[in-house]
């Protein structure tokens, strides 16, 4: 049947763009519109063409990850509500069994406080389940904006924005800036996080990397870039080596040479300060950062990322950045258990206590069974490898031999030779199940003929 369009004035028609007609929002789709009528028919038949082969794209790119030895494979862990670091593996070939994890980023297990979990169901009984749409589009719910200004005053600045996640918070949060600031010039730390390189990529801005912490190559950089605008990129602490940056040192010369700092702090946010604002708070240089950035899923044990800032900062990034713009909100129970563990860490130092002494007794521990630990100053222990397969295998043999989960780290989330096992004690991994985890881990070395303590881990050239 014909389907007849009213017909449009001369001034409606040239108002409407190709976009608006065909395809766009609210437009006509597949019509062939002509002097305000459109047609809808049968295509006119076309010879089969030649078809590429799409599938084997997808198994080649397989294939290569396979034979370099770093295919992922996500093991069924289903945690168990009260009892952390306590989980459900469900394994492949059917059954289950109760295993301790040993690789959560959920340091603090705040994932499972009574307080959180209650803030959460009371506001989903309350509000609903979903946040309706994109702020633009359902609006702001209170809990996400009473967050924000949780957030501003944990770090001490006029504003904070939230992200649904900690990646976006970063690939928007640096690009956006950076886009705002004309000729600008980004400063990255050669150990960032792919977000962050993301976000630096996204920005179009040209860029420069600075070694690893090394304040004599980033002071160089600095001088080079003369007056023109420039944006320094670095984190507080980086979760794979469990190193800390220098962050007073990077704000004198953010100082001397007249460039913005943007430090992320996910790792670190709920686990050092007072206040749990992390490591700039620890070391009395918080008000110094320009912009701080950090997760919700990490110490405060919900999902979700936010950048800190002036005002004006993050206003701007809430009106021109895509990543926020065009994503829906974080719901509103979320929301609302984020910012309960976020005051909750305010005030309690407990969690923070006991995180500390028990991630220095597992170290203590797997020294001095002669196993190679990498040495840090933070709650990171990382037990290096050195090899893909082997690493993999070791973890293997964890979990089926000695119900305990971690995950190997290989590339390329750290560089090829320096595959590490990635071990993150919280307050909740009593003493015996650090001496479970010793045992464990040293019979699994023997059985493996692993590398011990002593070992030089060199990673190769990319």
């Amino acid at each position: 049947m014909p389907v007849n369009l009213m017909p449009v004035n001369a001034a409606d028609s040239a108002a409407l763009s190709d976009e608006s007609i065909v395809g766009g929002d609210g437009g006509v789709d597949g019509g062939d519109v002509s002097n305000g009528r459109a047609s809808f028919g049968r295509p006119p038949a076309r010879p089969a063409g030649p078809r590429t082969d799409y599938d084997g794209h997808f198994r080649a790119a397989l294939d290569r990850l396979h034979s370099e030895r770093r295919y992922r494979v996500f093991a069924d862990i289903e945690r168990i509500s009260g009892r952390f670091p306590q989980a459900t593996w469900r394994r492949p070939e059917g059954g289950s069994r109760e295993i301790t994890v040993w690789c959560s980023n959920d340091y603090l297990g705040m994932g499972q406080h009574p307080e959180v979990v209650g803030a959460l169901t009371q506001t989903a009984a309350r509000c609903g389940v979903g946040a309706g749409g994109t702020r633009n589009i359902a609006g702001n719910n209170s809990p996400l904006v009473d967050l924000e200004r949780e957030l501003a005053d944990l770090h001490g600045k006029e504003a904070g924005l939230v992200f649904t996640s900690g990646y976006v918070s970063n690939q928007s949060g640096i690009s956006t800036i950076a886009k705002l600031i004309p000729n600008c010039l980004i400063l990255s730390d050669a150990f960032n996080h792919n977000s962050m390189i993301e976000g630096v990529r996204h920005s179009g801005c040209e860029k420069r990397v600075f070694r690893h912490n090394d304040l004599e190559h980033l002071e160089q950089l600095l001088a080079e870039a003369g007056d023109r605008p420039k944006l320094i990129a670095f984190e507080s602490v980086y979760s794979m080596d469990g190193d800390v940056a220098p962050i007073g040192a990077i704000c004198d010369l953010a100082d001397a040479y007249g460039a913005m700092t943007y430090l992320d702090e996910v790792h670190a946010v709920g686990l050092y300060g007072e206040r749990g604002a992390g490591i700039a708070e620890r070391d009395g240089v918080m008000h110094r950062v320009d912009v701080i950035e950090g997760t919700l899923a990490k110490g405060f044990g919900c999902v979700g990322g936010y950048i800190t800032g002036s005002a004006n900062l993050c206003d701007a990034v809430r009106s021109h950045a895509a990543g926020f713009i065009f994503t829906t909100a974080l719901p509103p129970a979320i929301a609302a258990a984020a910012r309960a563990s976020v005051r909750y860490l305010k005030r309690s130092k407990t969690e923070r206590e006991a995180h500390q002494l028990q991630a220095a007794r597992t170290k203590a521990a797997l020294e001095a069974a002669g196993l190679p630990v990498l040495a840090t100053e933070t709650h990171i222990v990382p037990v290096m490898v050195g090899d893909a397969e082997l690493c993999k295998a070791a973890a293997d043999h964890l979990l089926e031999r000695h119900d305990i989960y971690i995950q190997p780290i290989n590339y390329p989330t750290v560089p090829r030779g320096t595959e590490r096992l990635r071990i993150t004690p919280s307050p909740f991994h009593d003493d015996a199940r650090i001496a479970a985890l010793t045992a464990a881990l040293v019979e699994t070395w023997d059985t493996l003929d692993l590398p011990r303590a002593g070992t030089v881990f060199a990673a190769a050239a990319e």
